[in-house]
C-alpha cells in the first residue's frame, strides 16, 4: 500500500516547497493539490459526498504553478493534479502545461482528473455542464494524439485542428499516468475506455469500494487488460478505513491535508505518518 497527500495550497499555507520535502521525508510517494479556477458567489451545485459548499475554502493556487515549485524541492515524491477539471481548459494548452510540468518533474507526475461538479463554473467557463463527460473523454483522447505524435492533428465533436508540433513530450512515456476522478454508473466504463487509472473518493464508496474494485478489474480483464490501479482519496486518517482499502485492494491511499500554517501541517503529517506505518502490519 501507498500513501499520499491531497492539500489545498493557498496564500495562508505551509510554503508548498517544504510541504513536499516533508511529505517527501516522512515517505509519503505522492502529493496532490485541486483546482477550482473561481468559485461562483451564489451556488446550486452540491458536492459529490454532499458536504458544504464554502467558497473561500475550495479556493488555492493553481495546482501547475505549486507542483512546479514542489518539483523543485523533491526528487522523489510523485506529484498529482487532484482532480484538473478538465472541460474549463483548453486541451492543446492542457497538453503543453502536463508536458512542460513532467519535465520539471522529471517524469513524476501523476494527471488526476475529471469534470467539475460545480455546474455554475462550467458555465461561467462556457461549457455546458451536460457535455463535461464527453468533453473530457474527448479531450483526453486530443491529448494522447498530441503527447505521442509528432504531427498530430484531431477532428472531434468539440475539438478540430491540425497538423500541429507540441514541444516537449513528456519524460513519462507514452505519458503520465491519468487517472480519472469519477463516480456513478458509468465511472468504471470510462476508465476502461480511457485505459486509465480509478481515483475515487472514500465517502462515496464506503462499505461497497472492494465490489466497486472486483467490477472494474473483470471489466478490464474483458479487453485484455492488467488489474486497474486505485488510488483513493480523502481516506479517513482512521485504522480501520486504512484497513478496509487494503481489504478492497487499493493501491494507494491519500489522506487530506488542511490548508494551514506550518505548525499546523507539521503534527498532522507526523500523524499520518504513523497511521501509514501501522499499515505495514494490517
Amino acid at each position: 500500500m501507498k500513501f499520499g497527500l491531497l492539500s489545498v495550497v493557498t496564500d495562508f499555507s505551509i510554503d508548498p516547497t517544504e510541504l513536499g520535502l516533508q511529505a517527501e521525508e516522512r515517505g509519503f510517494d505522492s502529493l496532490f493539490v485541486p483546482e477550482h479556477t473561481h468559485m461562483p458567489v451564489h451556488i446550486e451545485s452540491t458536492r459529490p459526498d454532499g458536504g458544504s459548499v464554502v467558497p473561500e475554502a475550495l479556493q488555492g493556487l493553481d495546482p501547475f504553478v505549486v507542483l512546479s515549485a514542489v518539483a523543485a524541492s523533491t526528487s522523489t515524491l510523485l506529484l498529482g493534479t487532484g482532480i484538473c477539471e478538465v472541460p474549463t481548459r483548453d486541451p492543446i494548452i492542457l497538453a503543453k502545461q502536463v508536458a512542460s510540468l513532467d519535465v520539471i518533474a522529471q517524469g513524476r507526475f501523476l494527471f488526476g482528473v475529471g469534470t467539475g461538479w460545480v455546474r455554475e463554473e462550467l458555465l461561467n467557463h462556457g461549457v455546458d455542464p451536460a457535455t463535461r463527460s464527453a468533453r473530457l473523454m474527448e479531450y483526453l483522447e486530443v491529448m494522447r494524439t498530441i503527447w505521442t505524435e509528432h504531427e498530430a492533428s484531431y477532428a472531434g465533436e468539440f475539438v478540430k485542428f491540425g497538423p500541429i508540433v507540441s514541444l516537449p513530450k513528456p519524460v513519462c512515456r507514452p505519458h503520465p499516468p491519468i487517472l480519472m476522478g469519477l463516480t456513478g454508473t458509468r465511472a468504471l466504463d470510462r476508465v476502461t475506455q480511457a485505459r486509465a487509472e480509478w481515483m475515487p473518493m472514500y465517502g462515496l464508496e464506503g462499505d461497497g469500494l472492494a465490489e466497486r474494485i472486483a467490477q472494474l478489474n473483470e471489466q478490464a480483464a474483458e479487453l485484455g487488460l492488467g488489474p486497474v490501479p486505485v488510488t483513493v482519496v480523502e481516506v479517513p486518517p482512521e485504522e480501520e478505513a486504512v484497513a478496509r482499502c487494503v481489504e478492497a485492494g487499493v493501491t494507494r491511499c491519500v489522506f487530506t491535508l488542511p490548508p494551514g500554517e506550518r505548525e499546523d501541517v507539521l503534527p498532522l503529517l507526523d500523524w499520518y505518518t504513523e497511521l501509514s506505518e501501522q499499515a505495514a502490519y494490517l
